[in-house]
């Protein structure tokens, strides 16, 4: 987790921004939940475990700076309720995610699914793609056998 706290650090120095130790203590929530989607509630609870004056407000400014400078993406899955989620490593691009509509799990494809569509959109539309994210809505295995049962 440091070796990505110091690489999160250096992004921050490059766009002439610190890493506070408002913005770390956000950005180690996230390292430490990564496998999670939270809301900018629920870090701001995490956060508050750890560094109980860092206030609601400080925590969604870091969250936007974070997002604005491409170390954090923004999700909604359609429940009106933004998410957060680091930007893996070396990651091009955006991940995709599986939100299951009858228990609200999501899970990710770290795969890029659509280099070939971005190929066509570019050659064919002239469009240079800079980012694209894919959400599938559907219904997860567990739920699947659930309903089997």
């Amino acid at each position: 987790m440091e070796h990505r706290l110091d690489r999160i650090k250096k992004e921050l120095h490059a766009q002439s921004y610190k890493l506070t130790p408002q913005r770390e203590a956000t950005v180690r929530v996230l390292l430490e939940r990564e496998e999670d989607h939270l809301s900018a509630e629920d870090v701001y609870l995490l956060v508050k475990e750890k560094a109980p004056e860092i206030g609601l407000a400080t925590v969604y400014r870091t969250l936007e700076l974070l997002t604005e400078l491409k170390v954090v993406d923004k999700i909604n899955f359609g429940d009106g309720v933004s998410r957060y989620d680091l930007r893996k490593e070396g990651a091009k691009h955006f991940h995709h995610h599986l939100v299951c509509t009858e228990c609200g799990s999501v899970e990710e494809i770290v795969d890029d699914l659509l280099e070939e569509v971005e190929e066509i959109v570019q050659k064919d539309w002239g469009f240079l793609v800079k980012d694209h994210r894919l959400t599938f809505h559907g219904v997860c295995r567990k739920c699947q056998a659930d309903d089997d049962k």
